[in-house]
């Protein structure tokens, strides 16, 4: 008896929802991280950076991840400013095509974080924010054209 192979088709092709995170005022992660354990009854751990190779540099972008405990839900909160650039080629052109912004989202670079969930309906309003630390999260839509769109679905 011969087995069947069944290959799924998942629609990648429909827009994704991510949230935007602005800090009130500068903190490092892990107290940012605390604040929002402490508030929370998941907890959010560091999980391996997102890498964004270059031509010349990769940019390491710091993860953190939580599971909500009564739906499992996943949450990912993704830095959106590199925490590390290591130039990987020497260039000795002028204009190489390589941008050093470190930024995932370059048009907005006072967004601090990019939250996204696992679930297609994205809402944020699970996450308890910690008083005076954050701004309220706004949606933003990616399309399947877009790098990050490309970069979020290879890192989930």
């Amino acid at each position: 008896m011969k087995t069947q192979k069944i290959i799924l088709d998942i629609d990648y092709d429909d827009e994704i929802t991510i949230g935007l995170v602005r800090l009130a005022k500068e903190v490092p992660d892990y107290e940012l991280f605390y604040h929002l354990n402490a508030l929370n009854p998941f907890s959010f751990k560091r999980i391996s950076d997102l890498v964004l190779r270059g031509n010349i540099s990769d940019h390491y972008f710091p993860r953190f991840r939580a599971f909500h405990n009564s739906t499992q839900v996943c949450v990912h909160f993704i830095s959106n400013r590199a925490s590390q650039v290591i130039q990987t080629k020497t260039s000795h052109e002028l204009f190489s095509g390589d941008e050093d912004s470190g930024f995932l989202l370059k048009n907005f670079q006072d967004v601090d974080y990019i939250i996204k969930t696992s679930e297609p309906f994205d809402d944020f309003s699970v996450i308890l924010l910690p008083e005076n630390l954050m701004f309220q999260i706004q949606n933003f839509h990616l399309s399947p054209e877009e790098e990050l769109y490309q970069l979020i679905q290879y890192y989930d």
